[in-house]
């Protein structure tokens, strides 16, 4: 298994976990871009979003429903989600994931 975060998933790489269910798993980025900031990566390897099909409609909810519920847990008044898709977009790791950003304030447009 080489992917990264299966590795985090599977317990062989060390995370700091603030989240963990049967389909999505939540840990702390490190290398954080803000005072808070979390992966939220469901445990199915998926590489992109560009790899989903219709049938993920719901787990590509879910990562959104547990993003705002580690928001809360967190007690972020305010955060932005982020999905980087493929190289040009920022992705480094290819395991579809969420960045929740939060703790200061954020700018518009981003990068």
């Amino acid at each position: 298994m080489s992917c990264l975060f299966c590795r985090i998933i599977a317990g062989e790489l060390p995370a700091t976990i603030v989240y963990r269910a049967d389909d999505v798993v939540a840990f702390r980025d490190v290398n954080p871009q803000a005072p808070t900031h979390i992966l939220i990566i469901p445990t199915r390897h998926i590489a992109s979003v560009a790899d989903t099909q219709d049938s993920d409609a719901e787990l590509l909810g879910r990562l959104i429903t547990v993003a705002k519920q580690v928001a809360q847990t967190e007690k972020l008044s305010g955060y932005r989600l982020v999905v980087n898709t493929g190289t040009q977009a920022g992705q480094s790791v290819f395991h579809l994931h969420v960045h929740l950003l939060g703790g200061r304030a954020m700018r518009w447009p981003p990068g």
